[in-house]
């Protein structure tokens, strides 16, 4: 029966967010194709932290009609080779039509080496996904010439179809606990793993990292600062509202802060409670990089900046004053009423 594969990922037994915005994503796309959805994901029985099957029940709650747990040891912890070296033979025995992943690190990592395996085209860092009438080929939308157009692109003589999504692109389905599907945990076999990688541990090598993809409230700001200097006053909010820093397309390409930092579509695509930009005009490629966050605010000088018209907030004027009255406004709540 045709299926449709979605890559779950997990860290110390917890599915991540990222895996149930993939399952929405694949919702749609199993409605559109009449497909099966069945969600993958790699687990180590014997690990410090294995995963329940609350954990992969969640996962049907959420959207897929099926789970396969492929279960091995270190299979908890990413390795390319190994996990695609599994994935390979379980898609020979399956046939799925589309696997779909995140556009994370180890999901850009992953699928072209699975892709490779098995024969298939690859669209990376998708945005939109949708199956064609007839066909049923899948439309894999992905930003292209930095992010200047948006192209379309099929597989039609390839199956199965591959593409990676952004993460934050979509939001996650309600869960709905009276889904019912099969949980199945399957064991690796032990001839596919690669003796070649040891996981010894993780350690993060960025100093003062700030993830914007996960930040609860995201402070971006633009060619209004002017100069890599004013991104101080910005800090000053964000430090006041306990958010991390973000910026457009063009305050990293000025040089005025780093790449990590850039939201938009050749960026982070994002999805926080509240995002306030300031001195952000709103190029197509920037709002598509936030338009599932819950509240947006914005601050800029000009009435017509395209920025305004998906804001929940807009206020108009001089950011170099506004932003400072903001600060001090907040710095005087927290001292009259402690900090809430």
């Amino acid at each position: 029966m045709n299926q449709i594969w979605t890559i779950s990922e997990q860290y110390q037994g917890e599915i991540k967010r990222v895996s149930f915005e993939l399952l929405a994503r694949g919702r749609d796309l199993a409605d559109q194709a009449g497909a099966i959805l069945v969600a993958i994901v790699f687990s180590d029985d014997n690990s410090e932290h294995p995963l329940a099957d609350a954990s992969l029940k969640e996962l049907i709650s959420r959207g897929a009609d099926e789970v396969v747990c492929i279960q091995g040891t270190g299979l908890s912890v990413f390795q390319c080779e190994t996990w695609s070296k599994n994935l390979a033979a379980l898609a020979r025995a399956r046939k799925p039509s589309v696997i779909i992943a995140a556009a994370t690190s180890s999901g850009r990592t992953l699928m072209p080496h699975l892709a490779v395996k098995l024969g298939a085209g690859l669209t990376a860092d998708c945005t939109e996904l949708s199956i064609e009438p007839v066909t049923g080929n899948l439309l894999q939308t992905r930003p292209a010439i930095g992010g200047n157009i948006m192209a379309t692109i099929k597989t039609p003589d390839r199956r199965p179809q591959m593409a990676t999504v952004r993460p934050k692109s979509a939001l996650p389905l309600e869960p709905d606990y009276t889904r019912n599907g099969l949980v199945a945990r399957l064991a690796a076999d032990p001839t596919l793993t690669d003796p070649r990688v040891e996981v010894l541990g993780l350690e993060s090598d960025i100093p003062d990292f700030e993830n914007i993809e996960e930040a609860g409230i995201v402070v971006a700001g633009g060619r209004g600062l002017k100069k890599s200097d004013n991104f101080r006053i910005l800090r000053e909010l964000a430090d006041a509202l306990g958010a991390a820093v973000g910026a457009s397309r063009e305050a990293v390409d000025r040089g005025w802060i780093s790449y990590p930092h850039q939201v938009g579509l050749s960026g982070k695509t994002i999805s926080p409670r509240l995002y306030i930009c300031a001195g952000i005009s709103g190029a197509i490629q920037h709002l598509a990089g936030i338009k599932t966050a819950e509240t947006i605010v914005s601050i800029n000088s000009d009435p017509e900046a395209p920025i305004h018209k998906l804001a929940d907030f807009a206020i108009v004027g001089d950011l170099f004053d506004i932003v400072p009255r903001i600060v001090k406004r907040l710095e005087a709540r927290k001292t009259k009423g402690g900090d809430r």
